[in-house]
């Protein structure tokens, strides 16, 4: 049994940074073609492009700021005319900030993780669900994270904006499940990119610790879950919300 994607077109926001570059790879690996979105680093994102297209699949680059509606649905007109409107939609995107203790924290951080993970959602459901309710058929996977669970110390913004966000899908699946739309979260834990491959370096005995198989996870492990998620092998699931965390984290029942 294979994931295929074939024939499928593909978004994913942060496509260009550590863990999204490995989700847009497994989704041309399965036959999809794919659109990918970066914010400011033009050049990963186009390097990333020539890699997809050298597998012989269709690919573009398209930049946004996901806390824009306006900025959303620019790169929505720009898809349409020039890649297409995306049947897989992955919510990816978030904008990294100094994790303190929320006495200390800034209140500007509270912002702008509500913006990036709450607002982001919210618009693009907005540019991109009514394609794929005319279409009767959406694919849509939710980046949230184990914090959301966790609740530890020094991620009050974080785990706020992220819990924000599971509220917003939860709605949004009772709205669109009647048009063949499927939306499912995905909660990784603290994993392994390409970043720290390049160092060499993996800090985190104590971490592991924690972690009942006992090492940490991958962007392998998450782009398996995304690609899985948005596939029609689990076209009877949407509302899930998944760790993949090593069973550091569990939901409840």
């Amino acid at each position: 049994m294979n994931i295929d994607l074939s024939g499928k077109k593909a978004l994913v926001t942060g496509g260009s940074g550590g863990l999204g570059r490995t989700m847009v790879r497994r989704l041309a690996e399965c036959g999809a073609d794919v659109a990918v979105h970066y914010h400011r680093d033009s050049k990963s994102a186009e390097q990333l492009v020539s890699e997809l297209r050298a597998m012989g699949r269709s690919a573009e680059a398209f930049p946004a700021d996901v806390t824009s509606m306006e900025s959303v649905f620019e790169m929505r007109d720009k898809m349409a005319a020039s890649f297409g409107m995306p049947d897989i939609l992955i919510s990816n995107a978030v904008i990294q900030y100094d994790r303190k203790h929320l006495l200390e924290q800034d209140i500007k951080d509270y912002y702008s993780q509500f913006e990036s993970c709450v607002m982001q959602m919210v618009y693009l459901a907005k540019a991109f669900i009514p394609h794929m309710r005319e279409q009767h058929y959406g694919r849509i996977a939710v980046i949230n994270t184990e914090c959301s669970i966790a609740a530890e110390p020094d991620f009050s913004a974080y785990v706020a904006a992220k819990r924000g966000l599971d509220g917003i899908v939860r709605v949004l699946v009772k709205e669109v499940g009647a048009d063949n739309i499927t939306i499912n979260q995905i909660a990784p834990g603290w994993t392994i990119t390409d970043k720290e491959r390049e160092s060499g370096v993996f800090p985190a005995e104590e971490y592991c610790s924690t972690i009942p198989l006992g090492h940490r996870g991958t962007d392998e492990d998450i782009a398996n879950m995304a690609a899985f998620l948005v596939s029609d092998l689990a076209a009877f699931t949407t509302g899930a919300f998944i760790p993949v965390a090593g069973g550091r984290v569990m939901t409840g029942i």
